[in-house]
């Protein structure tokens, strides 16, 4: 909610939860602007079943948020941890701002830990393993300067990091940080791998992982993560 918390009033219009899942942030926006109609943008049947169930959205609508643009301008666009997994950042930040009201707000969080050893190192041990295979394609994010290049001639733009501190449990199943990367980050270098690749993946990976993030002595490691936190808001 760092990022929201951060938002101000806002003009008339709709407010958009651009990516919205399973309507995580859907009670937090429609508690903090009840006047204004929430919508909810995703491309998954299932998290817009799940988001529906929440009752906090006006609406909901399937639309993949590469190409998504609102039917009339609307007053906040609205993206918490989704836009990483799309590319051409350059060419959609400029078509959601062609979508804002004047005095509107674009807001966008997203992880910024493509640099560290927890993601660096899904690249590094895919590499070595499988040397005639290309790298698969990864979630990426421009430089943070480019963001302030791309977006301040269009209003005040602000833009702020912030790294999380979190205690991951040990586990019987691998390091953990490894348990907490596979699920989202590493699916590009996991899906479609065959047994034995798939976990000779997973042990090169650990590996790494025990040097990079040292588990203490009850086997719990503490993992530092990065998000990468921007705001426009339009000039009136």
């Amino acid at each position: 909610m760092d990022l929201l918390h951060t938002l101000g009033a806002l003009p008339e219009g709709d407010i958009v939860d651009l990516g919205c899942g399973a309507g995580v942030v859907g009670k937090a926006l429609a508690l903090r602007y009840p006047d204004h109609r929430l919508i909810g943008v995703d491309n998954s049947p299932a998290m817009l079943a799940r988001a529906e169930q929440t009752a906090d959205y006006t609406d909901l609508v399937r639309a993949d948020i590469a190409t998504w643009q609102p039917r009339q301008p609307v007053a906040l666009i609205f993206s918490n941890a989704a836009l990483q997994w799309i590319g051409s950042h350059a060419d959609v930040l400029i078509q959601l701002v062609s979508g804002l009201k004047p005095g509107g707000v674009l807001a966008v969080q997203m992880p910024h830990q493509n640099a560290a050893p927890s993601h660096r190192m899904w690249s590094h041990c895919f590499a070595r393993l499988f040397l005639k295979r290309p790298l698969p394609a990864t979630p990426g994010i421009l430089a943070p300067q480019d963001y302030a290049d791309l977006l301040s001639p269009s209003g005040d733009f602000q833009m702020w990091e912030t790294d999380y501190y979190q205690v991951l449990p040990a586990s019987r199943q691998g390091h953990p940080v490894r348990l907490f990367t596979e699920s989202t980050f590493a699916r590009p270098f996991l899906d479609g791998l065959n047994g034995a690749d798939h976990k000779a993946l997973i042990n090169a990976y650990d590996a790494e992982m025990e040097t990079a993030y040292p588990a203490r002595n009850n086997g719990c490691v503490t993992f530092v993560f990065r998000r990468l936190f921007f705001t426009l808001t339009m000039h009136a």
